[in-house]
Order: C-alpha cells, then structure tokens, then sequence
C-alpha cells in the first residue's frame, strides 16, 4: 500500500489528494488506539496531579468559561446579524422552540443542563462550521457531490432489470433502487467493522461532552446512519435494563434523524445533499439535548458510570452474505415506502377533494390540506426564518412532512427547486411557483427527520418486537418523544437560518454579454430583475439608472428579458 501511495502522490498529487487525507485519517486514528493501549496509563498517571489542580479550580474555572463564551456569542451575534438582520428572526425562533421544550418538560427542577448546553453548542459548533468556514463547506460540499457520484451507479443495476426508458421516465425505478443499493454499502460497512467504528467515536464525543450514559448515546451517534428501528438494534441487549428517560432518547434521535438509504432517495430528487448530510450530522447532539430537556433522568440508571459498552455483533459469515442480506432487507423498506406513497397521495387527495366540498358549501374555494397547513403553520415557518412571502409554501411542506411523511415534502420541496433554477416566474397570477434560496435551506433542515405521526407505529412496533415486556413504557413516551423529534428538526432550520450567508449575484453585465437567452435560468431571471428594477421610464423616454447606464446593450438586453418575464417596462 506504501508504495501504491508514493507512486500515487509522485505521478500527480492533486489527483491523489482524496487519497491522502483518507490515509492521513486511518493513520491518525491507528497511531491513538496503539498509543493509548501502550502508553495511555502512564500518560494518565503523568497528568493526574495537573487534573486534581484542575479540578480545586474547576468551579470558578467553570463560571469564568461560560461567561466568556456567553460575551463571545452576544459579540458574534450583534455583528453578524448586523449585516443581515432577517437572522435575529431565526434566534428568536430558536429560543422560543427551546423555551416551549422546557415547558412540556416531564420534571423541569430534574433537569440536567450540562446535557442541554452541550448539546446545542455542539450542534451550533458543527453548524458554524458546515455553513460558514471555508474548510467545513468545501469539506461537506465534496463528501455531497461525491455520495451523488457514489448513487449514480446505481443505474448500472437498475438499467439492467428494469431497462434505460423506465429508470428514466418512471419515478418508482428512478429512485427506489438507490436504497437497495445503499442498505447493500451500509451492510458491508457494518460487517467490515466501520460502521460500528465511526458510530463508536462519535458516541465517544457526545457521552464525554454531555454526560449522557452509554446506551442512549449509542443509539443517537447511530440514528445519523441508519434509521428508527435499526440504531436500536445497536444496543438491543440492553433495552431491557433501561429508564424511561434513555427509551424517550433512544425514540426522540430515530424521530429527529433520517436513514442513510433514504437520504440517497432524497439527494435523487435534487435536494443538497450537504444539507441533508449536515442536518443528520447536526442532529445528534440536539436530539439528546432536547431528549434530556423534555424528559429528564430521575431514576438511576443501571449504565451510569460505564464507559462504554459491548456492541451487539452481527450473523453473517462473510462480505457476499452481509451484501446479499443487505440488499434483501431493503426490500421490505423499498415496499413499504412505494406503499405509503401511493396510499398517503391517494388518502390526500381524497382529504383535498372533501374539504373542497365542504369549503364550496360556505362560499370557500380551493380549500386543501395543503391551505390549512400553510395558515396554521406560517407563524412556525416565519420564526424559522423563512420570509413573509415564502412562510405560506414552507409552512404547506411542514404540515406534509407531520401529517403524511418528509418523502411527500421533499419532492414537493424538490418541484419548488427545479422551478427556481430554471428561472421560471416567482409569481404565477396568485400562486407562488418557488421559494427562496434561504427558505428552501431552511426547509431542507426542517424536514431532515422521521417525526411523523405515521412513525410513531413504525417506532412502536420495531421496539416491542425487540422488548415486548416494556410495550406499556414504549407507548407512555412516544408522543412526547415524536413531539421533540419535530422541534429538533425545527432547531436544526432556526441554525440553518441564523447562519445561512446569501448568495452573492455575480457581474449581470458580463453574464448577459456572453448568453444568448434561449433559456431561461435562475441567475438570468435576476439579472433580469436588476435590469427592470433600473430601468426608468419619463416623457416616453427609457433609460438606466446605475452600471446599467454605461451598458450600450442595456436596451437590447431589456428587450430579450422582456421576452421571458413580465415587468412594466416592457411595454414601452
């Protein structure tokens, strides 16, 4: 491998630089576990008199920190939201969903608050450096564009079953075949040990920081990869012994999070697969924040104090079986999912077609689901920080991913999308054909989760066929689990807002010199705005306000806007 590498690196180091920070990390990784076996008591033994001075200091040492980071957010905030005050909207959203949490709380004086602050400044912490850094954006925009390369090879299977027409033309080969494919990878991952690695540290992480037991932990760090009924299948030994307060955790990260074969179905659709990989990884720690906060521990727990625990390990006996018990166990999933498709549009429509009746009896046209939806929830979408004009469309898919599920929602958010980057009209008469760059971020992170009321008989089920004895625990704690499985999802969107940075219009001028508007796009529809917004008719005379006005072909180019969109100054 050492010499694959060097000759890799020599030939051409830029084509191989995936290859060296992959290498980098697996080497990072095997250098600490074979230091800390060798070495790690020793270097404990070397540092305890620093952590018992550490420890006399620690209470003031603990109340100089929080201020200090407390002053740092207040500072970072009144400059940041200077530039862009739509933001303080999100915060305050974001305050509010965490006030209404500790309002439904089962035992507010039992609540632990290092789990509560731990976990939504992680979640803060991983969100500034997704959306804002240089390195954390181009990090998760390459690990998207790479899982969507990853997805396309599915074509190569599908195509050979279902033929080239159908996977193109009919939605149900087009998507469905990628979980197949991705439940085959993830089982692989899981039999060759990686999986369990990576959900191990991460664990790590969250219990160190936060405080919380293992067991629940474990669950959570697994819920950013696999789904509701299979990260408990991670702790299954142990779902016996555990409390109420671990159960709801254990609930509220599979309500909170969406499974990896399925993120592969909704990256399919168009939406950002960044987004989608940032709001499960953003998730994790608010889940159990928010688990804690709602439902607090006032029993002893039985895993309190361990360090870590055994994982349950899994039957197959080499890498073609794990594949092959990969891709038949997705088979239910794939039914299941093509299944409540067509029964939740169908039932949709028949609830569409009812309130429409009932609406005409009392003078009300065009009453959907989809209407009441979007009045009920705009106030909810608007303090995520989607903006007055987007809230009713936002709240619309809010309201869909609740009550049906987020497959629904997304391709309805996916249509919205579509519509924007081909520069469609933002305006159709009274209908809204698109959303903003914003609201659709937003939005994406609000529907990242599998808090649905149709999960909560998926959780069910999938909990007490694995402890049957605990049914009665299981159905006490799930509408308050799935409650904080909504909020969290709403919390991930409130930081989606509060850190979003607009996107930056480019030279207008040098886009129209050098397209020829045969088609419309995104960047030419507001282009086109800027230039009808400048543009300034007196005593039948058009002229230009702006760079516009030293443009020569600014006349022409109003012209070959005014061909595609609608304005008033187009008729002159």
């Amino acid at each position: 491998y050492l010499c694959y590498f060097i000759a890799a690196c020599y030939l051409n180091f830029q084509r191989a630089l995936a290859l060296v920070v992959m290498t980098a990390v697996v080497a990072f990784f095997t250098c600490w576990d074979i230091f800390k076996k060798h070495c790690g008591a020793k270097v404990l033994l070397l540092l305890r008199p620093i952590g018992k001075c550490f420890q006399k200091s620690w209470q003031w040492l603990k109340w100089l920190l929080w201020v200090a980071l407390l002053a740092g957010l207040i500072v970072w905030l009144a400059l940041d939201t200077g530039r862009n005050p739509e933001q303080l909207i999100s915060l305050g959203g974001f305050c509010f969903l965490v006030l209404f949490l500790f309002a439904c709380s089962k035992h507010h004086s039992a609540v632990s608050w290092r789990a509560v602050f731990w976990g939504l400044g992680l979640e803060f912490l991983l969100g500034l450096f997704i959306l804002r850094t240089t390195p954390g954006t181009q990090a998760f925009q390459w690990l998207g564009d790479q899982i969507q390369y990853f997805l396309g090879y599915t074509t190569a299977g599908s195509s050979f079953v279902f033929g080239n027409t159908l996977i193109e033309e009919v939605f149900a080969f087009q998507t469905l075949p990628i979980i197949v494919f991705f439940s085959c990878v993830m089982s692989i991952l899981y039999y060759l040990g990686v999986m369990q690695w990576l959900i191990l540290k991460i664990s790590w992480l969250l219990q160190v920081s936060m405080g919380t037991t293992p067991t629940e932990t474990l669950s959570v760090a697994g819920n950013i990869f696999v789904g509701q009924t299979e990260a408990p299948l991670l702790i299954r030994p142990y779902l016996a012994d555990m409390t109420l307060s671990e159960i709801h955790a254990v609930m509220t990260g599979g309500f909170s999070t969406i499974a990896g074969s399925v993120m592969g179905a909704y990256i399919s659709f168009g939406i950002d697969a960044a987004s989608l990989i940032a709001a499960s990884v953003m998730a994790a720690p608010c889940a159990l924040a928010m688990a804690k906060l709602v439902y607090p521990e006032v029993e002893e727990s039985k895993f309190k104090g361990k360090a870590s625990i055994r994982l349950s390990s899994r039957e197959e006996q080499n890498i073609l079986e794990a594949a092959s018990n990969g891709a038949a166990a997705s088979v239910g999933l794939v039914a299941n999912i093509a299944a409540n498709l067509i029964a939740f549009l169908a039932v949709l429509e028949f609830i569409n077609a009812a309130l429409r009746w009932f609406g005409e009896m009392v003078d009300i046209e065009g009453l959907t689901f989809q209407v009441i939806c979007s009045y009920v929830l705009m106030p909810v979408a608007f303090l995520m920080g989607a903006d007055w004009a987007d809230s009713p469309l936002v709240a619309e898919l809010l309201g869909i991913k609740i009550f049906l599920n987020e497959f629904v929602a997304y391709q309805q958010l996916a249509t919205y999308k579509k519509n924007r980057l081909m520069g469609l009209e933002e305006w159709d008469g009274n209908r809204k054909q698109w959303i903003s760059e914003r609201a659709e971020s937003i939005t994406t992170f609000a529907l990242c989760g599998f808090a649905n009321v149709s999960s909560i008989g998926i959780t069910l089920g999938g909990l007490a066929s694995m402890v049957p004895q605990r049914k009665g625990d299981l159905a006490s704690v799930v509408l308050r689990a799935l409650l904080t499985g909504i909020c969290v999802s709403m919390l991930n969107a409130c930081l989606a807002g509060l850190l979003h940075v607009p996107a930056e219009v480019g030279d207008c001028a040098m886009f129209f010199s050098t397209t020829n508007f045969s088609s419309t796009s995104y960047t030419m529809y507001t282009c086109c705005k800027q230039l009808f917004s400048s543009s300034v008719l007196q005593n039948g005379t058009l002229s230009f306000t702006g760079p516009w006005a030293e443009q020569a072909e600014s006349v022409l180019w109003l012209t070959e806007c005014c061909g595609h969109y609608n304005h008033t100054s187009c008729g002159h």
